[in-house]
């Protein structure tokens, strides 16, 4: 049984920092990948990056140099540090995992629409960012 719990959002100016956090349950670090998607009102969710079993991470283009995914193991909790906020990073943040393949790698695109293979998902926690 895998259970995600993010936390950490909030509202905060153009320019400015947060750090997301979800806490994982269940056997994630083994052979699942887990990203953080993000859906902003009227728009389907995409895929904002994600981080395989082995550390591996990658990004879409929009959050790239500006986001960072991490984990730490021995906590069982997953990060996104976020900076350099825009008004456009405003939306409902997930945490989402699915099995990886060949035991833990992330596979499929990032980005809008991507995100049917994410089986397991949080209840989310909202960033506002403004001008």
């Amino acid at each position: 049984q895998i259970k995600l719990v993010e936390s950490g959002g909030g509202s905060v100016q153009a320019g400015g920092s947060l750090r997301l956090s979800c806490a994982t349950e269940g056997d994630t670090y083994t052979s699942y990948c887990v990203g953080w998607l993000r859906q902003a009102p009227g728009q389907e969710r995409e895929g904002v990056g994600d981080i395989d079993i082995y550390g591996s991470t990658r990004y879409d283009d929009s959050v790239k140099g500006r986001f960072t995914i991490f984990k730490d193991n021995a906590k069982n909790v997953l990060y996104l540090q976020m900076t350099d906020l825009k008004p456009e990073d405003c939306a409902m943040y997930y945490c989402a995992a699915y099995v990886g393949a060949l035991g833990g790698y992330c596979y499929g695109k990032l980005g809008h629409g991507e995100t049917g293979r994410f089986r397991h998902w949080g209840q989310g926690t909202q960033v506002t960012v403004s001008s």
